[in-house]
Parts: C-alpha cells; structure tokens; sequence
C-alpha cells in the first residue's frame, strides 16, 4: 500500500512544531526561509539540524557562505513566519534584525537564536538535512510561537 501525499501531509500536520527562520548572508545578499524542521541533534559537539527543500535559494546560499542561523520565533512572530514563508526573494528592508557573527541575520524579538557553522548535509529525498555546529546561542524569556495542523498557536501549560 502507498501512502499518498494528502494522507501523509495530514498526519504529519498532526505533530506541534515550533517555528523558525533560517537565515544567511552572501555575496552581500540576506536569505531567510521559515522552516519547522529543526531539531538539536548533540550535546557534544553542539550540533543542529534543519532540513531545507533543496530548490530553495536559501539552501544555495548556506552552501556557499558555510554559515547559518536558527532564529526560534516567539508566539508573538506570526508576521515574520509568515514573511519568509515563501520561495520568493524576501524585502529585508521592513525587517528588524541585526548581524550575527558572521554577518548572518538574528531577527530582533526571536525567542533564541543559534549562530552556526555548516558542519556536513545528508541528502533526504526532496529535501537536504543541513547540520550546522553551533558557534553562538542566545536566549529571551517568552513563549514559543507553535505550528499545528496548518495553523498557527501559542502555547499554554496544562493546569496540574
């Protein structure tokens, strides 16, 4: 039996994600992307991961610069998620950021942000598992912006 596309979709849309934007400079241009696969992937080396369609100019542009960052939205982002969501070549100029240590762009307001160094890629079907080794972190108290089934929430604790 196949499993198709619509199915697949539906049940993966059944897991809550948070929400980030991957970001990198090249060539003296921005990139951003929204992207909810992210995970950490080791403690030691410090390692992430996100998986990017491999179309995408983003996944050219971190080939090239070797460096990126993981900007985790707070629930408050909606806005900015929905900004980069696109293929389309983003209007930085309206966007509030400042450069990492790389010259990647850290979105002003992220509730964390990862500075990384691409470490290795693993090919993963249509899309490119992207490892960066974590050069840089920063956190911000506030809550997550959440991704779940096509729409987005914030979180709320559960009462004990």
């Amino acid at each position: 039996m196949t499993l198709d596309a619509a199915l697949f979709r539906q049940v993966m849309s059944r897991f809550a994600s948070g929400v980030t934007v991957v970001t990198t400079s090249h060539a003296g241009e921005l990139y951003g992307l929204t992207v909810s696969s992210f995970t950490s992937l080791s403690l030691e080396p410090r390692l992430a991961l996100v998986c990017l369609d491999g179309r995408t100019r983003i996944h050219a542009a971190i080939a090239a610069a070797q460096v990126f960052a993981i900007n985790i939205l707070a629930s408050d982002q909606e806005a900015l998620s929905r900004h980069f969501a696109g293929p389309q070549k983003h209007d930085w100029s309206a966007t509030a950021h400042t450069l990492g240590l790389h010259g990647t762009p850290l979105l002003n307001g992220a509730l964390a942000t990862l500075e990384c160094r691409l470490a290795n890629t693993f090919p993963g079907g249509d899309h490119t598992i992207v490892v960066g080794e974590i050069e840089q972190a920063n956190a911000a108290d506030g809550a997550p912006l959440v991704y779940y089934r096509a729409g987005y929430h914030a979180l709320t604790a559960l009462e004990d």
